[in-house]
């Protein structure tokens, strides 16, 4: 059978397609496109009325044509053949379908003569999938591929399950195996109990994924080996290669930024190294007098941060996805967050470096903050740590503490301790230098007092009805304990030395003197429920 007409029908046929065309409106409204569809397999979609037939009606002529070729013979040649500024596609020798320039919207004969030629593949596809579907043995041999390829996919699925099934019986030994090795001196990093629900959802998603993906593969496949649905199958495996596509390519294209971001983060990290020897160099005494070891650290903290600051804006436009809008938007709310929380932590940050590099507190030192008072145990960035006498541990704000008067009892004493002290007013009908030397007594048999350097007696005051007396000494530090303790005891012998040499305590609320002196003599100074202790004589 031949593939083409006779020359004199195309001629004739020539001479009425352009009166044909000279005939119609230079200009028609296009209307709706329609799909030409045979055999499920797309063919091509028509755009604009020919020869007074509607894109539907083209398309339904079209079907009529192929489908009656078809049942006639199956051993069909497609050919195509050009009439003046359009093709025209032939099945065997009638006229299967034409595709004009309004079918591809292009005036450009390249782009007809690409689309026609494209339809006339996908003609002879349909033409030799027909064949395939009226052939049994290729219908029985689909079906042989189908069963095995089904085989293999529940033989895959069995494997999958017992994999997990394995996986499961072993992995609590596995995980409590690796996560004592993960140690922070004898401290584990991670849990096994809390990590091992974590561990089961990712196997579980990952379980979800591969059972997918065979899935997916294995209809691919099966729809593949039919005619009729061999459309489908391509349309899935062709879907699949694209999504691999498009992710190898997006890896592939993410690794030289990835690169440079890398040798930024390398470089960074070079420099964060340099910059802490540099500053333990000038850290020596005699270099500088603002850095010394109590800086040191913070100092190498700060520069560290300004050193990855910096890398990590140098490094944010090569890093995959920074030019996305997801990402630009992740950053804005980022940036916005920062700066609505950012007030009070600046505030609180920089009074920590104040307090830090004008040596304010100390750790180990006692100090008085406002009403607080305490051992300094944890000078941070944000908030101060001190212990109080009474077993307490305060976390003061450093932004209060700038804020506040402090006391340091620990800066001005003769090595490691602190400073105690006490007032007492007395009134002006006794001595002063009674007092003075009662006081230094108490100083003298309480245990935690330093004899050198002495305690000393300050007379601060001169009130209305009474001097006003402070003791000053320093703590042993070869006998810590708490400063609320030592002022304990050093009260309780105040008043045992005042009762002893029967000296009234009575200010500040002194009116006139009382017809009985208000002491305690020492024969009562053990008087039920208290008990003597063995020592007193």
């Amino acid at each position: 059978m031949r593939s083409r007409l006779p020359a004199t029908m195309m001629v004739v046929f020539s001479v009425f397609w352009s009166m044909l065309l000279w005939a119609e409106d230079a200009v028609k409204p296009i209307e709706d496109p329609v799909e030409l569809k045979v055999a499920n397999r797309s063919i091509m979609v028509f755009r604009a009325s020919l020869l007074g037939e509607a894109p539907a009606a083209r398309v339904k002529r079209a079907k009529a044509v192929i489908s009656e070729a078809l049942d006639e013979s199956d051993n069909l040649t497609v050919a195509v053949d050009p009439i003046q500024d359009s093709y025209l596609v032939l099945l065997g020798t009638r006229r299967a379908f034409i595709v004009s320039p309004k079918d591809v919207d292009s005036l450009d004969y390249a782009s007809v003569q690409q689309a026609a030629q494209s339809a006339a593949a996908k003609l002879r596809q349909v033409v030799a999938e027909t064949g395939e579907a009226r052939n049994l043995q290729v219908i029985l041999r689909s079906l042989v591929a189908a069963a095995v390829a089904t085989g293999i996919y529940f033989a895959l699925l069995w494997g999958v399950a017992y994999l997990r099934r394995r996986l499961l019986k072993r992995l609590p030994k596995l995980m409590e195996r690796h996560t004592r090795a993960l140690k922070i001196g004898r401290v584990p990093v991670i849990e096994a109990n809390y990590l091992y629900p974590l561990v089961i959802r990712l196997f579980r998603l990952l379980r979800w994924l591969v059972l997918l993906l065979l899935t997916y593969e294995w209809l691919g496949f099966v729809l593949s080996r039919f005619p009729y649905t061999r459309p489908w199958g391509e349309s899935l495996n062709e879907y699949l290669l694209e999504v691999v596509s498009y992710l190898f390519q997006a890896i592939i294209g993410a690794i030289p930024g990835l690169g440079v971001a890398l040798a930024i983060f390398f470089i960074a990290r070079g420099a964060t190294a340099f910059s802490r020897r540099v500053l333990r160099r000038m850290a020596l005494p005699g270099t500088f007098s603002w850095l010394n070891q109590e800086t040191l650290q913070p100092t190498q903290r700060l520069t560290s941060l300004a050193i990855w600051l910096f890398a990590l804006a140098m490094a944010y436009p090569y890093l995959p996805g920074a030019g996305t809008d997801a990402f630009k938007g992740l950053s804005v709310l980022i940036g916005l967050m920062i700066s609505l929380g950012a007030t009070s932590v600046v505030g609180q940050a920089a009074a920590g470096l104040i307090l830090t590099y004008t040596r304010t507190l100390r750790p180990g030192e006692f100090v008085r903050i406002g009403e607080y008072e305490g051992t300094v145990t944890e000078l941070g960035m944000f908030t101060t740590s001190i212990r109080t006498g009474l077993g307490e541990v305060l976390t003061l704000p450093n932004s209060m503490i700038t804020g506040t008067v402090t006391k340091n009892y620990s800066r001005t004493v003769q090595g490691p301790g602190y400073v105690v002290d006490t007032v007492v007013t007395i009134g002006y009908d006794t001595p002063w230098r009674q007092v003075e030397a009662m006081l230094l007594e108490a100083a003298r048999r309480t245990p935690g007092i330093l004899e050198d350097p002495p305690a000393q007696v300050f007379q601060t005051a001169l009130s209305d009805f009474y001097p006003e007396y402070r003791l000053v000494a320093q703590a042993i530090p070869s006998q810590p304990r708490p400063r609320a303790v030592l002022l304990s005891m050093l009260h309780a012998n105040i008043q045992d030395v005042f009762n002893e040499y029967g000296v009234q305590i009575m200010s500040p609320h002194y009116l006139g003197d009382p017809e009985e002196e208000k002491r305690v003599p020492k024969d009562k100074w053990f008087t039920a429920p208290a008990e003597e202790p063995k020592n007193v004589q």
